[in-house]
């Protein structure tokens, strides 16, 4: 018979403080990775204005805090309604911590979506599940209602209504396909070719980009700018990965297309940093 993990406050509080450090670890890595199309990252501030890598850093540190407290609260809980209100509530206090540590810039408001969703999945299973099995977690999570959420019209809300495409909701709720299907693999297949670690996670994110609906880009540049990004995307993998100089070719032009249109896919670098903390937590045999 498999025992059951000690309830334990210090057991709780142990992995809670893994899996906060990890997902600021994860958001940082992700801000850091060079070059990204139109996104932030260690050359400058790609299509946006008000961010920079500084802000993208310290906005990870401040949400650090918020991934301890929902792990803290989700160890070992079942999903149902009382933890869907907890998980919303911990969710938008981190969201006004973000605000204040950036001067009311948002840097991370679609990360702490989909990165709280995963915390709060990998707590529920002790911290020791596979990644498909905490994203189905994070789902059931995603799932329930929450009645106590603002019923705010975010842009990418308009953008999902406009062109009845799914969002950052659908993709949590449909257990994150874009990760564990298609950005895990790449990122691992890359690994096992012989690319360097940057490169590696790149093609993880072309790996997302060529099919997600990024509403951060629709936003921006429409479907014109969407069709830009999954079609530049996929010629770089076609080139064979960063690792080939064919697909950095396809990269640097697909980075141009995304300056050149003003689109940033943000929705997408949201998903590689949730990418990231699933690889770096996960079971080996995953």
């Amino acid at each position: 018979m498999a025992t059951q993990p000690q309830l334990s406050p210090q057991r709780a509080e142990t992995l809670a403080l893994r899996l906060a450090e990890q997902a600021r670890a994860a958001l940082i890595a992700e801000a850091r990775l060079t070059p990204k199309p139109g996104l932030v990252d260690g050359r400058g501030s790609g299509a946006h204005q008000d961010l920079n890598l500084a802000l993208m850093e310290r906005s990870a540190c401040a949400l650090e805090r918020t991934f301890y407290a929902l792990a803290l609260h989700s160890w070992l809980r079942p999903a149902d309604i009382a933890l869907r209100q907890q998980v919303g509530e911990l969710g938008r206090a981190g969201e006004a911590q973000m605000m204040a540590a950036t001067q009311g810039v948002n840097t991370h408001r679609g990360a702490i979506w989909a990165l709280g969703l995963l915390v709060s999945g990998a707590a529920m299973l002790d911290g020791k599940a596979e990644a498909t099995a905490i994203c189905q977690a994070a789902a059931t999570l995603a799932r329930l209602p929450d009645d106590r959420a603002p019923r705010s019209f975010s842009k990418g809300l308009r953008a999902t209504q406009r062109y009845r495409v799914p969002g950052a909701r659908e993709e949590a709720q449909q257990a994150f396909p874009h990760i564990s299907r298609l950005a895990l693999p790449q990122l691992r297949r890359s690994r096992a070719a012989g690319a360097a670690e940057a490169e590696a996670r790149i093609d993880a994110l072309m790996a997302i980009m060529t099919s997600l609906s990024d509403t951060c880009v629709l936003s921006r540049a429409g479907l014109t700018g969407l069709q830009a990004m999954q079609q530049g995307a996929q010629q770089v993998l076609d080139a064979g990965g960063c690792a080939m100089p064919a697909g950095r070719q396809a990269l640097a032009r697909l980075d141009a297309a995304m300056l050149q249109l003003n689109a940033s896919p943000g929705g997408a670098a949201d998903l590689l940093a949730a990418t990231l903390f699933l690889d770096g937590i996960c079971l080996p045999t995953d």
